[in-house]
């Protein structure tokens, strides 16, 4: 087998000469103090199947330096287990001396089993490290296994070299892996983004290395011709290239009952497929008893369709992908390896949703339905995408290994994190004790964008307005602006900005900060993500709702709502477009609310007319308010309110049931509702979690 990679793809790992050893002449000195001093103990500790794959090239490659390196190779968790296929045995296939076995595993496939095994592994541990005497361990992962190694290492003050540090997936293994990180003393990471994770985790920058992942290196350099008899070894003497299926689903620790119904639905939409399968048996997570019922259950084992295997070796596993017509499940195999052969892959549930993937895979994140899963089927098997590098470029080995000749052993063992500067002494200082808790509230309005800092009691202590642009792209540049000029302009003004409420017209969903559909005042403005870009870029929350939500919340806080339970806010918006002799409008303006006003005030019968039946509707809309939300107050709010105000009161006296006409309706006497009530959503939260 040949792979080819699209020319399109760009390299994303940093030579031998970049970034990490560009100006660490000290390191150099370190590397040729070796070659003459005692080697470098390494112990490396592999737990299963998974990591092995991962650990094994950085294995060969310490065992290719006899010179430089002592390799010590310690084997626990299911590797040890018959039901997982024993794989203890194809390290020992790759002439691998094995130094220590260690049975660990507690038996029962449940989070109670797990938290025993992390437990018994503590407790075998030490003897095991006092004999080596390591000077690091390398530790793979995320894995429970993991965080035993790496627990008993940092408290015996054993060096660490942690493998895949900084990744995000979507399951317990997320904690475990960031727990490991800040036990860790160095790091080796697959892609730029966890490199930037693990600094954003105050892990010191020249301790960390982008290599890419080590598996890699073989998968880029696979080249099996004879790949076809592996296929009908494990598949059949009848199944071809590109026409089987690889299915790899593991238990998620974090909703176990989920993850075993979609299992079941995964091997319902299997059978229905009715391609060759090639099921792998979970791995040994609490769930994994369920699981595995579930496929006995189903018959799988003796379904002439399927072929149930507890173990591939890694060699046979890659061909196996490479040339299956879809892979499916949720292990980081399908997400991460895959991608090297352009195999497609479906992505189930939430067990790597937060992995980068390339663009083979298909996520199926809410796997409730057969119909669903067998629809991505579909929509999968038989395609071909592009080679990914996203995770490697088939050199991390010879990094990794330089690295590791450039540890200096004599350097303090404590590690050291790297915090961003804070001021000190902050709490006793005066301008910080007087520092004024603020909002930043965004105004969207149809012809201006405006942005102004709120204090806590409603103060707009400064306000920015700039021209409404037209399109998209221009309007997001132009808030991000705004936003920062005014942050940065608040600190100057001794304000503390807590968050960014953003208040604009149309249909929002509050929950994710997205704009679903806008008026027509404001263009190209529907199914637009507000929260992002300015989080992103002010690195504080975001909170977006409707402008006439933002008003009611203004009255609450700061209007004639305040200290009420329940009263209803109105807002008076645009009318139909009027020009009569005496107005003067700009050419670019459009005619509005307050030139409708104008032209009654200057004696125009039809703009009087519009302003007596818009207001008698709105008092027969407020008549039907009363009838059945039963406020205690209504306000209305916008440039026409004071003009409806009193033919909405002669209505509700004339229509509303006597139960309801003491009710009171009142003007707005808030400036800026919208401004004030985008305020109030970050004011009203921010300050409720602080105190």
């Amino acid at each position: 087998m040949e792979i080819s990679v699209y020319p399109h793809q760009r390299l994303c790992f940093p030579g031998p000469h970049e970034l990490y050893f560009k100006n660490l002449s000290k390191r150099k000195q370190v590397m040729e103090k070796k070659e003459n001093n005692r080697k470098l103990r390494v112990c490396v500790a592999t737990c299963n199947r998974a990591d092995y794959s991962k650990l094994a090239p950085i294995m060969f490659g310490i065992k290719m330096e006899p010179e430089f390196f002592e390799l010590d190779v310690v084997v626990l968790g299911s590797h040890l287990i018959d039901d997982y296929g024993n794989t203890y045995r194809m390290i020992e296939q790759d002439d691998f001396d094995i130094n220590t076995r260690l049975h660990t595993i507690v038996r029962g496939e449940d989070e109670a089993a797990m938290v025993e095994s992390v437990g018994l592994a503590l407790v075998k541990l030490p003897d095991v490290l006092n004999r080596l005497k390591p000077d690091i361990m390398i530790v793979h992962g995320d894995r429970f296994d993991a965080l035993a190694l790496a627990t008993s290492a940092a408290l015996m003050n054993i060096r660490i070299l942690h493998i895949e540090g900084g990744e995000v997936s979507g399951t317990i293994d997320d904690s475990i892996r960031h727990a490991i990180t800040k036990l860790a003393h160095y790091h080796v990471c697959c892609t730029r983004s966890a490199e930037q994770h693990l600094i954003s985790m105050c892990e010191d920058h020249d301790r960390i290395l982008l290599a890419g992942c080590p598996s890699y290196d073989k998968l880029l350099s696979a080249k099996n011709k004879d790949y076809m008899s592996i296929i009908r070894m494990w598949l059949g003497d009848d199944v071809k290239s590109k026409d089987y299926i690889v299915a790899l689903q593991h238990p998620v620790t974090t909703d176990i009952k989920h993850s075993i119904k979609m299992f079941e639905l995964t091997l319902d939409a299997l059978i229905s497929f009715n391609k060759r399968t090639l099921v792998l048996f979970p791995n040994i997570d609490a769930g994994s008893k369920e699981m595995v019922r579930v496929m006995r259950k189903k018959g799988i084992e003796h379904h002439p369709n399927f072929r149930a295997v507890k173990h591939v070796p890694f060699d046979q596993f890659i061909q196996l992908v490479a040339h299956a017509g879809c892979m499916i499940g949720n292990s980081s195999c399908g997400v991460r390896e895959v991608g090297a052969f352009g195999t497609p892959v479906i992505n189930l549930g939430t067990r790597q949703i937060g992995r980068e993937t390339g663009e083979n895979v298909l996520h199926v994140r809410d796997a409730d339905t057969q119909d669903k899963i067998l629809q991505a089927l579909h929509l999968q098997f038989g395609k071909q995408y592009p080679c990914s590098k996203i995770y490697g470029d088939g050199n991390a080995v010879p990094r990794i290994l330089k690295f590791l000749k450039s540890i200096d052993l004599q350097e303090p063992l404590q590690k050291k994190f790297c915090f961003p500067p804070v001021k000190d002494n902050i709490s006793q200082d005066i301008d910080h004790i007087l520092e004024t808790l603020s909002a930043l509230a965004v105004d969207l309005g149809g012809t201006n964008l405006r942005v102004a800092i709120v204090s806590m009691k409603g103060e707009i202590v400064k306000k920015y307005t700039q021209f409404n642009p037209k399109t998209h792209e221009e309007r997001i540049n132009v808030i991000l602006q705004m936003c920062v000029e005014a942050a940065a302009e608040a600190v100057k003004l001794n304000c503390r900005i807590l968050g960014v409420g953003i208040s604009t017209g149309g249909r929002v969903n509050p929950r994710e900060g997205i704009v679903l559909h806008s008026t027509k005042l404001i263009q190209e403005w529907n199914s637009v993500d507000l929260r992002t870009p300015v989080s992103d870029t002010l690195h504080l929350p975001v909170w977006v709702d409707n402008d006439g939500n933002c008003a009611a919340l203004a009255e609450r806080k700061f209007g004639q709502g305040k200290g009420l339970e329940n009263f209803v806010t109105l807002i008076t918006g645009t009318e139909d477009q009027l020009l009569v002799e005496g107005m003067s409008v700009p050419k670019d303006e459009a005619v509005g609310a307050l030139h409708l006003i104008q032209a009654a005030k200057l004696g125009n019968a039809k703009a009087q007319s519009i302003l007596r039946t818009a207001g008698t509707a709105l008092g027969l809309g407020v008549v039907n308010i009363l009838h059945t939300m039963n406020p205690s107050l209504v306000i209305l709010s916008g440039v026409l309110a004071t003009h409806y105000i009193h033919t909405v009161k002669d209505v509700i006296c004339q229509q509303a049931l006597s139960s309801v006409q003491d009710v009171d309706v009142v003007v707005s006497d808030l400036v800026e509702p919208a401004l004030l009530g985008a305020a109030s959503m970050v004011l009203d939260y921010t300050t409720r979690r602080i105190y």
